[in-house]
């Protein structure tokens, strides 16, 4: 019969009910859960993703709105090649693990955990990226924010952590009703605009700041560089291949429908921000202006004017970026399981946890989110040159991964333009790729080439570590039957308790010769101790007909504990040559840890010096004694009955 979990109240409050196994059905996703989990960093990027082509491109003043809308369809044009990557990388390797794993079957083991790290990296970022973004657009609808800007980041990293630690059913619910709120608002935006623009009427309800005057000519250096920017409203669309295990069945059509509806909505929010733009006069402002505003809020009231929608699209927009972040916790924790498995990382990372969610990853996320935020003081522009480096790199390596997949299945229908396609969005982002980190390597995306190799030698470290931890312990005969040898059984005795009984009744099933040691530091009085060994233990086995220990004393004039039981084993092993010598360690137990505390940790400190002595004749057993509130002494019969040792634990 199993046994049932005992409750704890805080824990169960804080993250829930531990879930079974056979309930990881109910944590499965669907369409829209779907859309909010995965969909956070794309849709996000909507905000950002402009406005960023438009800070290159403010130098050219109004003539750079005209450029918006061609670079925006490049941009497009673009990201429906990686999505149409990405759809067909979800049916060949519905497992998970996206450009990794790609990139590990295709282009080898170097370009697999290069592409993993370079995911990694990519939602690290994403994390930091938007929560600080979150954040500084709150701080700037409240200014009297601005002080507390690094512990209100740190505050919305601990929310997202206990969020996702609950489970995905529960992280869908909670980011569903803000994702298709932005959605919604943003979508009424467009629509207003668009039609106003149709119909002739496209006057600004609000004036939108005057465009900065014009201060360099067009070059073509300058719109590549505005291209690279707006690239980052690519990010996140790889997050679809890493998941595809959390939807449920057919989890393929599932993820392949929500990968189309997170790109058909972002594509549509990126032309109609163009288009509206450049017809509403709508462009990027200095941020160290006393006129700043983002792009958005121009145009929401540039279309709809500062009423109450305004500052309902606005709250959508502000909680969408900080909860943007989300994506990274559904992609991370998956990346690292595949990894995990594969030795890369500790298979910890592969275990799911009291709400089948992968905790380790998840934690392991926001710590390292929580670092970055706390050097970058949870300011955006540090964090920004790094950004989307990770995930062009990882776009490249699985697109080329996926040249090498068709090659090889060329049986399948339709490989030829398949391979082309692939081929041709591998080029793209290699040179967008090529564009972002010259453009942003001397304003700190330098750091994005240094993190990439440390990442990659850290899992090549782990990974090797494994491999040699596998062939010393791996075994391939039959298991050697050898004469059984002696054993000695030790118990260290402190005082005569509870727990030295127990210690000593299971030290009498293993040998019928059995030492007890009492190390002499001075702190106990050896003459009482004697006296109690033998009225209580030597008296009533020699009474049972039992051999009784002797209890040997080991002087210690240091007060030591570990070394002088170390110098007895070691004289007590040459006694025995062949032999066995079996520590048995007492250890008094309390289940409430602030009780616990109480005890120290002395056994294991010793338990630990022993085994780590490298003596493979030194056996250590841990026996436990429980504190109960009411202890009962054992009856003295229970030396005759040896079959049951823990009689009085």
């Amino acid at each position: 019969m199993p046994r049932r979990r005992e409750g704890n109240g805080f824990m169960d409050l804080l993250l829930g009910r531990p879930l079974t196994s056979a309930q990881a059905m109910q944590e499965k996703t669907g369409v829209l859960t779907g859309v909010a989990l995965l969909g956070l960093d794309a849709l996000s990027s909507a905000a950002y993703g402009p406005e960023a082509a438009l800070t290159v491109l403010r130098p050219l003043g109004a003539s750079g709105l005209w450029l918006l809308f061609p670079i925006t369809a490049a941009i497009v044009g673009l990201l429906m090649i990686v999505a149409s990557s990405y759809a067909q990388t979800l049916a060949a390797y519905p497992s998970g693990g996206g450009a990794y794993t790609v990139a590990k079957r295709n282009l080898g083991r170097g370009a697999g955990l290069l592409a993993a790290t370079a995911l990694m990296l990519d939602y690290l970022l994403n994390v930091a990226v938007g929560i600080s973004a979150g954040t500084g657009a709150l701080v700037s609808a409240f200014p009297a924010l601005r002080p507390h800007t690094l512990p209100i980041t740190l505050g919305i990293l601990a929310l997202l952590t206990v969020v996702n630690l609950r489970g995905v059913s529960e992280a869908g619910a909670v980011f569903v009703v803000p994702t298709w709120f932005f959605i919604t608002s943003l979508s009424v935006v467009l629509a207003v605009g668009l039609f106003k623009l149709a119909t002739g009427e496209a006057m600004p309800v609000q004036q939108p700041p005057p465009l900065a005057v014009p201060t360099a000519s067009l070059g073509a250096w300058l719109v590549i560089r505005a291209f690279a920017s707006g690239c980052t409203a690519m990010t996140g669309v790889e997050a679809i291949s890493n998941a595809v295990p959390i939807f449920r069945d057919p989890s393929i059509r599932r993820a392949r429908t929500t990968l189309g509806v997170i790109v058909g909505i972002l594509v549509t929010m990126l032309l109609g921000i163009a288009l509206l733009c450049r017809a509403y006069g709508v462009g990027a402002t200095d941020p160290d202006g006393a006129n700043y505003q983002t792009v958005l809020s121009q145009l929401i009231a540039a279309v709809m004017g500062r009423g109450v929608f305004y500052y309902v699209a606005m709250a959508a927009i502000l909680c969408v970026l900080a909860l943007s972040a989300n994506t990274s916790y559904a992609g991370f924790p998956l990346v690292c399981q595949v990894l995990a498995r594969e030795r890369y990382l500790p298979p910890g990372f592969a275990h799911r946890g009291r709400r089948l969610a992968l905790s380790r990853g998840i934690l392991t996320l926001s710590v390292l989110a929580a670092v970055l935020l706390i050097v970058c003081k949870g300011i955006t522009d540090r964090l920004i040159p790094l950004f989307a480096i990770g995930a062009l790199m990882a776009f490249t390596l699985s697109q080329a991964g996926m040249v090498v997949h068709w090659s090889r299945h060329r049986e399948e229908e339709g490989w030829r333009w398949r391979r082309a396609l692939n081929g041709a969005g591998a080029v793209m982002t290699a040179l967008t790729l090529c564009i972002v980190g010259v453009s942003k390597f001397v304003h700190g995306g330098w750091a994005a080439f240094v993190i990439v190799p440390v990442g990659l030698l850290v899992l090549s470290r782990v990974h090797a570590a494994y491999a040699r931890t596998r062939q010393a312990t791996e075994l391939k005969r039959p298991v050697l039957l050898t004469p059984a040898s002696p054993i000695v059984a030790v118990v260290p005795v402190d005082r005569w308790s509870h727990a030295s009984e127990t210690a000593l009744r299971f030290a009498l099933t293993l040998s019928d010769d059995v030492r007890a040691v009492h190390i002499c530091s001075g702190d106990t009085d050896e003459a009482a101790l004697d006296a109690q060994w033998q009225r209580f233990v030597q008296g009533p086995l020699q009474e049972a007909g039992r051999k009784p220990p002797p209890l040997v004393h080991v002087g210690s004039p240091y007060r030591a504990l570990v070394w002088p039981l170390r110098d007895y084993l070691d004289a007590l092993l040459e006694e025995v040559p062949g032999g066995t010598v079996a520590m048995v360690l007492p250890e008094l137990l309390e289940k409430r840890w602030y009780r616990a505390m109480l005890y120290g940790r002395r056994s294991e400190l010793l338990r630990s010096a022993l085994l780590l002595s490298g003596e493979r004749r030194l056996v250590v057993v841990s026996v436990p004694w429980y504190m109960r509130t009411q202890a009962h002494p054992a009856p003295h019969s229970a030396w005759g009955d040896p079959a049951h040792p823990g009689d009085s634990g």
